[in-house]
Formats: C-alpha cells, sequence, structure tokens
C-alpha cells in the first residue's frame, strides 16, 4: 500500500547534526548500496532503521555498515501473532541480523499503520466509496505519530537495549467503521462496499508487485473478520500517555481524504 512505495524512497536519507546549530540535516546514503553507507554515518550514534525492500539480500552488509558506526539500533520491525513472537519474513531476518551484529538494539514490532489508509483517499476523493476485502476485519492500527514518539525515546533514553515493543492503537476499529469514521472526519458520507478477495487480489497485485505480500495481505484480512488484531499499551508504557485513537489519525488526514468540492 502506499506507506509501503513511500517507504521505498527512504533507503536514500539519512540526518547528521550541524554541528553550529545541533539540528539534523539531509545526508545522502542508499541501503541497497552498502559500501556506499560508510560516508553517510560517518559521526552517527543512533540510527532508525526501516527497511524498505521486501528482499533482504543487501540487509547483511547494509546493517553491517550501520554497526561500524552506530552504537544504537531503534528497527521498525512488524508484530506477529500476540507480539511476543519474531515475525516470518524480511522483517524478521533483519531483527537476526542486527541482533548478531553486537550494537545494542531495540526492535519496534508495529501493528497495523494506520497511514496504510492513505491507500483509500483516491476512491474517497473520486466517488466516497471505499471498495475494499473484507470489512469486518479487526485492526488496532496505530497512528504514525505514537510510532515516531516510541522511537525517539528509544533512540535517546537508556533502558530500551534489547526490549522488543509491539505497538498497536488503543481499540479495535473495522475496515468498514474506519470508512464510516473517515468519512465524518472529512464532513460527507463514505461508504464501504465489500470486494471479493479475488478481484482485491488482482488490483492489489497490479499496485504492489509482490505476489507473497499480497496474499499475506489478504489471509490476514480474512484471519481478523474472527479473530481482531490485539491491543497494546505499549504506547502509554514507554511516552507516558496513550496512543492516539483512530479517530483522531483521521481527523489528522482529513484533508487527505477530502476532494476539490469539500
Amino acid at each position: 500500500m502506499r506507506a509501503h512505495r513511500c517507504a521505498r524512497t527512504a533507503h536514500r536519507w539519512s540526518t547528521r547534526p550541524r554541528p553550529e546549530r545541533g539540528m539534523p540535516c539531509p545526508h545522502h546514503g542508499d541501503l541497497t548500496q552498502p559500501d556506499a553507507l560508510d560516508a553517510a554515518l560517518d559521526g552517527v550514534d543512533a540510527v532508525f532503521l526501516l527497511w524498505p525492500l521486501f528482499t533482504t539480500e543487501a540487509a547483511p552488509a547494509a546493517v553491517g555498515a550501520i554497526a561500524r558506526h552506530a552504537r544504537r539500533v531503534v528497527y521498525l520491525s512488524a508484530m506477529s501473532g500476540n507480539g511476543d513472537e519474531r515475525p516470518d519474513g524480511f522483517w524478521g531476518e533483519i531483527e537476526e541480523l542486527i541482533e548478531r551484529s553486537g550494537v545494542e538494539w531495540t526492535f519496534l514490532r508495529g501493528g497495523g499503520f494506520a497511514t496504510n489508509l492513505l491507500g483509500w483517499a483516491d476512491q474517497i476523493r473520486t466517488d466516497g466509496v471505499v471498495r475494499w476485502p473484507y470489512g469486518g476485519a479487526g485492526r488496532s492500527l496505530i497512528h504514525e505519530a505514537d510510532i515516531a514518539d516510541v522511537a525517539v525515546r528509544a533512540l535517546l533514553d537508556d533502558g530500551h537495549t534489547g526490549r522488543t515493543y509491539s505497538l498497536t492503537g488503543p481499540e479495535v476499529v473495522t475496515q468498514a467503521e474506519q470508512v464510516r469514521i473517515i468519512g465524518e472526519a472529512i464532513g460527507r458520507e463514505v461508504r464501504w462496499e465489500e470486494l471479493p478477495p479475488d478481484g482485491a487480489r488482482k488490483q492489489l497485485l497490479a499496485e504492489w508487485g509482490d505476489e507473497g505480500y499480497v496474499d499475506t495481505a489478504l489471509r490476514a484480512w480474512a484471519d481478523m473478520v474472527d479473530n481482531p488484531e490485539p491491543v497494546t499499551d505499549t504506547v502509554e508504557q514507554v511516552t507516558g500517555r496513550p496512543a492516539r485513537t483512530f479517530r483522531q489519525w483521521a481527523i489528522d488526514h482529513a484533508d487527505d481524504f477530502r476532494g476539490q468540492a469539500d
């Protein structure tokens, strides 16, 4: 979904403090070209890592380059099951690489990202209907600002080394309910229209291009109809305040869903 398309550009940037101001400035790096990472990592003490690819071919060299410079890595991984299990796929592989690298590490195992729903924005702006599968799937989507708040604490504060944090929103909201709440946030009705799984698979393959990832997502949504995503209070434990609700996320992103006529 949209978050993954955006994430693919993230491997090209890092930041480094400006000595005269103590403020971050952009510096080019590329996780797919590990040999060129040393210059980007020079003087870096802590790294927030979001792996932007579906494969891990470049990961061993990239993690090795990070470990040569940084003493601490905060990795945005993925939640699996109840959050206590290592995730499958590239998320789990990179967790293992980081553990073996010798750096101080913290894993942020995120549940569903609310920001992925920006993939519905075109449908909502065009005709106010979201055509998607499994409207009854219960999600505990997390606001990206809550992920950022936890990441900052893990990067800057001691006491988070060797911890895995399962991050979710504070409530379960079905996909059909999410559409209704977005409509309330933008001040007009937005309807859910159930899309058969076969039709959804074709659509997602055209958008995402990764067959395995599409099939995994469809199976997960189907399971969430009877087994909603878990809810954790980790955001509050780490930051001292409750996680933002889905309604707050919808309000914060209302302009993303509004059409020209709104």
